[in-house]
């Protein structure tokens, strides 16, 4: 049967296409210099990407939805953790070249960190049936914690110079590249780090003012 539609589009894959979207608006945000708004992106990218695995393991998929799945999710990923924190990163440092080779060179290493789990995942999905217990290398979704936690610092005089930013992006980004294995958190590490994006909010708003909402 011919598919109308190239893709899937059920309730599994929703909260992947919503992160993609999040991401893009942040990059138009951050193209206005409107920092708070694009912050805030940057973390709803964070949470959709958090849940998008829980979503879809309630449903039984076949392996062509599956290897969809694994595929959109590191296409959403590069577009949220990898440019537009590097666009964030580039435009707040002031477009300087040097910060701009720093960020090329993030996007870079997201780049292969995600392809490079890609070809693990669909390995270890033809092996087992069970849910990934942990990740090799720093999972992608860490800059959705770190930027904005940098950017209210340095809004808030606390980190006086902006090369906190491009310094972030290469710690992460070796980081990403490192054959290190990371626990995945459970379902309580996920609400800790969502408070914690709700805590960064709440600063940012009592630190920089109601006015920039």
């Amino acid at each position: 049967m011919k598919k109308k539609l190239l893709g899937y589009y059920d309730y599994t894959v929703i909260l992947t296409y919503c992160g993609v979207l999040f991401s893009f608006c942040g990059i138009l945000r951050v193209l206005s210099q409107d920092y708070w708004w694009a912050a805030l992106c940057l973390m709803m990218a964070g949470v959709c990407d958090m849940f998008d695995g829980t979503v879809a393991a309630t449903k039984k998929r076949t392996a062509h939805e599956k290897k969809f799945g694994i595929q959109i999710d590191s296409l959403s990923d590069l577009v949220g953790f990898g440019v537009l924190p590097a666009v964030f990163v580039y435009m707040a440092a002031e477009q300087k070249t040097s910060v701009g080779v720093v960020c090329a060179l993030f996007v870079l290493c997201a780049l292969i960190r995600l392809a490079y789990f890609n070809v693990l995942e669909e390995e270890r999905q033809e092996k087992t049936d069970k849910k990934r217990d942990s990740y090799l290398g720093v999972p992608v979704t860490t800059i959705a914690v770190l930027l904005p936690a940098v950017y209210l610092l340095y809004d808030y005089r606390i980190c006086q110079r902006a090369i906190w930013y491009p310094l972030l992006l290469t710690g992460v980004g070796i980081g990403y590249l490192l054959p290190v294995e990371v626990k995945k958190p459970g379902f309580m590490g996920k609400v800790c780090i969502v408070l914690l994006g709700m805590l960064e909010m709440i600063g940012m708003v009592l630190f920089l003012g109601w006015d920039i909402i």
